[in-house]
């Protein structure tokens, strides 16, 4: 395994981008397109008003705000300071903002009006700066300090932390490098070049892993290019956007492409969307197909990659696909799968996937004991299953932890809910495991219809597509399957719906079913 650390930050990085490309109309928000000579030049007015609010390299800022270009304004101002944005998705509870304030040693708080009152009862003696509202300091009053000169920070040091999702227990703050971002923003770049001026249509959140990555991957553009944001995700305004203004790209996660699929596509004229990144969890091939058949010419391309791997692992290469893999290793990452005794799995044959290479972070933040958990021997332990083909290609099975083991066999949530998504009355599914104390846990499945269907009529179809330990005994319709403030299955939430004290239903459950016998231990 290689670490190539570059020889410029993220600072530097969107300065030579300003150099190579002049002045041009690059962002599109809400009505008006910004230059990127204004974004340039109100980031560096920006970085000279954080200073004298205080921020010192190396200092933590927090941002909460919903999409707008402030966010990326000042993400470029704090690393123009040397400093480190630490955004956080602005769906956060007070509780869960007071965590990664007090953990991260924040030094200050960027917000807008909405979220002001939430903001000062989680951080009530940090300074705080307010973007389009009263209250706290005026975003205008950084801006009108005058520009401060680039403060240049080594490949090694600090450039953004980032909160994972907590769905475990109190979420963990992510170092990323500027050496590890640069690498994975360059990647990305690299992968999604296309000739000709393009457009891209940015519907995620900023603020998680994935939008930051978009982020550093336009200061790598190959020639300059267009961006449409978002303030958060409507399937509806989605396909307004991409009609009007002819938008050729976008990057989606899994449960965006689902609630697109609820839209009428077939009345609009969409053929001028071509590149569909898709990431942040796992795509079925169901979906993307049916994504791809109704917006003819729009070809999904999934990649993989976690907080902790600066958000990309793996991606389509640029002349090859196959549909159902996640990619090929980006250039400068190393994947290898990993048996539980710690050896080295075979081609084709299911394991831990691990990763090594320069996006990997840091750490975790002011967590010695969970960093040495997750990286050992220079290797990444993501907590995914998967396993890489002869060629090379990395399939993903599921998340270790959701794995449920029923009767000593192995069900992957995830093959029991593309099973279910075939099914054309389905449009959403979610599958977690119920304690049984006969074979230790049961095959529960949570559905949204988008068509009429019985829960027994979805067991049928899941039996005669699925083996006898694999398919869900109950499914239960729900009107909309939870999801993360990240929009990945909020699994945590379903197991809630199980209590202990509730029972599966007769008819379904494997013990009112005298034709099947108990799964065999020997196979």
């Amino acid at each position: 395994m290689t670490s190539i650390i570059p020889s410029v930050s993220l600072g530097r990085r969107a300065e030579l981008l300003l150099e190579r490309f002049g002045d041009w109309p690059t962002l599109f928000f809400e009505g008006r397109w910004y230059t990127s000579g204004e974004l340039a030049q109100r980031a560096r007015a920006a970085a000279r008003g954080f200073v004298d609010l205080g921020v010192e390299p190396g200092d933590r800022v927090v941002i909460v705000m919903a999409n707008c270009p402030e966010v990326g304004i000042a993400y470029s101002a704090l690393w123009r300071a040397g400093a480190v944005p630490t955004p956080v998705l602005f769906l956060l509870t007070e509780d869960e903002l007071r965590h990664v304030v007090e953990d991260s040693g924040a030094v200050a708080v960027v917000t807008t009006p909405e979220f002001l009152p939430k903001v000062q009862a989680s951080a009530p003696t940090l300074p705080v700066v307010v973007v389009g509202g009263e209250g706290g300091i005026p975003w205008a009053d950084l801006e009108s300090h005058g520009e401060l000169p680039l403060v240049e920070r080594a490949g090694t040091d600090l450039a953004a932390l980032l909160y994972t999702g907590g769905t475990t227990g109190r979420s963990k703050g992510v170092a990323l490098t500027h050496a590890g971002l640069d690498a994975a923003g360059k990647a990305a770049a690299d992968l999604s070049a296309s000739p000709g001026r393009t457009s891209t249509l940015l519907p995620l959140p900023l603020a998680h892993a994935y939008g930051l990555l978009v982020t550093v991957a336009g200061l790598h553009a190959h020639e300059p290019g267009t961006s449409y944001l978002m303030r958060w995700f409507d399937p509806a305004g989605w396909v307004a956007l991409v009609e009007e203004h002819r938008i050729q790209g976008t990057a989606l996660v899994p449960s965006m492409i689902s609630m697109l699929l609820t839209q009428p596509l077939e009345d609009h004229d969409l053929s001028c969307m071509e590149r569909v990144g898709s990431g942040a969890a796992p795509l079925a091939a169901d979906v993307a197909a049916e994504f791809e058949r109704r917006i003819p010419g729009a070809e999904i391309r999934e990649g993989y990659g976690c907080t902790e791997s600066s958000a990309l692992i793996s991606s389509q290469p640029a002349d090859e696909r196959k549909l159902g893999s996640v990619g090929k290793p980006v250039p400068g990452v190393t994947v290898r799968i990993e048996r539980p005794d710690g050896s080295d799995a075979a081609s084709g044959e299911d394991g831990e996937i691990c990763v090594g290479g320069a996006t990997v972070m840091q750490g975790y933040w002011n967590s010695p004991e969970s960093t040495a958990f997750a990286v050992r021997d220079g290797w990444l332990h993501t907590g995914d299953v998967g396993h890489l083909d002869a060629g090379g290609w990395l399939y993903i099975v599921d998340r270790i932890k959701d794995l449920i083991i029923r009767g000593g066999f192995n069900v992957y949530p995830r093959d029991v809910e593309d099973v279910l998504l075939a099914h054309p009355a389905v449009i959403g599914a979610a599958v977690v495991g119920f304690p049984d104390p006969r074979l230790g846990e049961e095959v529960v499945a949570f559905v949204q219809l988008g068509a009429p269907a019985t829960p027994e009529e979805l067991v049928a179809f899941a039996k005669e597509r699925l083996g006898t330990h694999k398919y869900p005994r109950e499914v239960r319709v729900i009107d909309a399957i939870p999801l993360t403030s990240v929009m990945k299955t909020d699994r945590k939430v379903l197991r809630a719906r199980l209590a202990p004290n509730t029972s599966l239903a007769p008819n379904t459950s494997l013990a009112g079913n005298a034709d099947e016998a108990p799964p065999r231990l020997d196979g």
